[in-house]
């Protein structure tokens, strides 16, 4: 028989368990890391998938001065949750540079899943900012626009003026109930392979 006050203790165990085993394997996810040639091509892909399910995103993201893809973020979490993922910045239809994400979260959540995150720079002087910013944190260096489109209506008759904007998409189609406060972007030291 479980004693009352047990489960508690299991799951804070689990929790600090977690908690460890990340901050142990932190250094080395440079090493597990995507080559560029493999980022690349995931977000080629991801940009397609976009072009298809979100009518007027090409001509959307083609607006933009920068669009940063993330083509899988890995997110999951039991009690203590965590995301990552890889992607590059892309100017005028070229990378430009590499970038990882990275956020943590706390509170109740069990399970996985992988999206796509797109962040497209709307103003050149957004774009400048978080280029040489040495680590970028949504909702401290600048707020982010989670943008929600509606079925059918296409993405460039909304009317859009701010200068950050972000797109998640899961496995089916656009995602809307992802907060993404606190998600953290730094730059990785990439060449083209």
């Amino acid at each position: 028989m479980i004693k009352q006050g047990s489960f508690a203790n299991i799951r804070n165990s689990a929790a600090a368990f977690l908690l460890i085993c990340c901050i142990t394997l932190m250094p080395f996810g440079q090493a597990l890391a995507a080559t560029a040639k493999e980022i690349d091509t995931g977000v080629e892909v991801a940009l397609e998938r976009f072009a298809k399910e979100v009518n007027g995103g090409k001509e959307f993201l083609d607006s933009a001065k920068g669009v940063l893809v993330f083509p899988d973020v890995y997110k999951g979490g039991l009690g203590i949750g965590g995301q990552y993922g890889e992607g590059a910045l892309l100017m005028g239809g070229k990378t430009m540079d590499y970038y990882n994400t990275v956020s943590a979260s706390f509170g109740f959540q069990a399970g996985g899943q992988v999206y796509t995150l797109i962040f497209a720079f709307m103003q050149q002087e957004a774009l400048e900012k978080f280029r040489q910013s040495k680590g970028w944190e949504v909702g401290v260096d600048a707020s982010v626009a989670l943008i929600k489109v509606g079925a059918g209506k296409p993405l460039n008759t909304m009317n859009i003026k701010d200068p950050i904007v972000a797109f998640v998409l899961g496995q089916k189609g656009l995602m809307f109930d992802l907060s993404l406060q606190g998600t953290k972007i730094t730059k990785l030291d990439k060449t083209k392979k």
